[in-house]
């Protein structure tokens, strides 16, 4: 059954460029935007930016290196120095696998976003697109909802941002999501265990699942708790004796779905009280006294939809080491797939470990990110960035993770305030002027 409804809506109407999603690469997308000069507003459904780093709560920040150089630059690597800077736990050398502390991620986002000039809208989420009436392929307003009702918020040029491809969902176009099945990989629910021995816990054991004999796999084995199903486990000092927890799987989750959220909300709170009472019984000389300060109120999604772009990033460009003459950025991250379902109990016997499933880059080889990974088919005047740019699953399981998604909203962010001030369009824009101007402003390609 179907109801109808119709309403005016309040429109706001003063933007050179809207930005849907505060996560890094909506972070970045409106801290470039608003650098250029441009209009710009970040509407963010949450009450904090910076996404899976703040209100996800993942506990540190995948390399910003190919293993000889930092290519994570421009606002990526201002974001990662300002977090170092700031950080009452400090360890200023590291740059690859560095801790993160949530709650001074959250300031930075907020400072570097609005010193650049950028308004944001948090508690406001997106649910509607209207096109324009003489231009199919022009988006003329985003409709949102939050505490004042629906109302409508237009711009000349908008990014996507939201990790779900949002804008291009609603704007009707088709999308890609999963792999040939149409399987997903599975969520994760973060969470911070405080009051461990520190001491111990540098000492060991590794509770990573690339270690056979990591305790996690005998929590997962015991009948004694059921949800902890295999041995994901990545953990990070990331205060005095405090360590935050990226770990456990969640499979099946639709991050489009609000049913499927709202379970997995549950199941990953019941899954985290599981896996700390697992980890006090076989490593109490390190959490015998520890206990469960917080879960993440995000639930961490790896995969969602995918926009189809002018072009479509894929698992041969990443194994050629490709480049691309509109390249505007560069990534070495490992293909880190998490792996369906219906291989679990592999994983855990340890017949398979897809982590070893692809060899990785040697030191100094990286791939580059081209620009029409961030033009979606069908849309003048949209351009994406983060998860879900335009590339295929395998390769997904790489660029999705945060030091790329910096990279990617940048370029995004960039590319629409360019196009907004020459009053042009995505397809009109002169990719070798955007590249100078990223090059200008600290970005890495080739």
């Amino acid at each position: 059954m179907n109801l109808s409804f119709s309403r005016e809506l309040p429109l706001y109407a003063r933007y050179d460029v809207i930005v849907a999603g505060g996560g890094p690469a909506g972070c970045a997308a409106a801290i470039a935007s608003a650098r250029e000069g441009a209009r710009t507003l970040l509407i963010e459904d949450s009450g904090a930016l910076g996404g899976m780093g703040t209100i996800g709560l993942v506990p540190a920040w995948c390399p910003f290196t190919d293993q000889e150089k930092v290519i994570y630059r421009g606002v990526a690597w201002e974001v990662f120095e300002s977090l170092k800077a700031e950080s009452t736990y400090k360890n200023t050398d590291i740059v690859d696998w560095a801790p993160i502390d949530a709650e001074t991620l959250k300031r930075v986002y907020d400072r570097l976003v609005t010193e650049a000039g950028a308004e944001v809208l948090f508690n406001t989420r997106i649910c509607d697109v209207v096109m324009d009436e003489n231009e199919p392929e022009r988006l003329d307003c985003l409709v949102a909802a939050n505490k004042r009702g629906l109302m409508a918020y237009r711009a000349d040029m908008f990014v996507d941002c939201t990790g779900d491809a949002d804008i291009i969902a609603f704007a009707g176009l088709t999308f890609a999501c999963g792999d040939e099945k149409g399987q997903t990989q599975p969520a994760t629910h973060c969470f911070i265990l405080s009051n461990i021995d520190e001491d111990a816990y540098l000492a060991g054991p590794e509770l990573h699942m690339s270690k056979r004999d990591s305790p996690v796999y005998d929590i997962a084995r015991s009948d004694k708790y059921p949800l902890v199903t295999d041995g994901h486990s990545c953990n990070n000092l990331i205060g005095q004796g405090t360590v935050g927890f990226n770990a456990g799987h969640i499979w099946g989750v639709d991050s489009t779905n609000p049913e499927s959220v709202s379970k997995a909300l549950m199941h990953g709170r019941a899954l985290a009280h599981e896996f700390h009472e697992g980890l006090k019984e076989f490593c109490p000389g390190v959490y015998a006294d520890s206990f469960l300060v917080s879960t993440a109120p995000a639930i961490g999604i790896r995969e969602s939809r995918r926009v189809i772009g002018e072009y479509t990033l894929s698992m041969d460009d990443y194994l050629r080491r490709r480049s691309f003459p509109d390249e505007i950025g560069r990534n070495a991250y490992f293909i880190d797939v998490h792996y369906t379902e219906d291989k679990r109990a592999k994983v855990v016997s340890g017949e398979l470990n897809e982590e070893d499933a692809y060899a990785r880059y040697k030191p100094g080889e990286s791939h580059g990110i081209p620009f029409r990974c961030l033009t979606p088919k069908g849309l003048v005047n949209v351009l994406t960035a983060g998860r879900n740019i335009s590339c295929d699953h395998q390769i997904l399981g790489s660029v999705r993770v945060m030091p790329p998604c910096l990279v990617t909203g940048q370029a995004a962010g960039t590319a629409a305030a360019m196009a907004a001030g020459l009053k042009t369009n995505v397809k009109g824009l002169a990719v070798d002027a955007l590249r100078g101007q990223l090059r200008k402003n600290g970005a890495y390609f080739i």
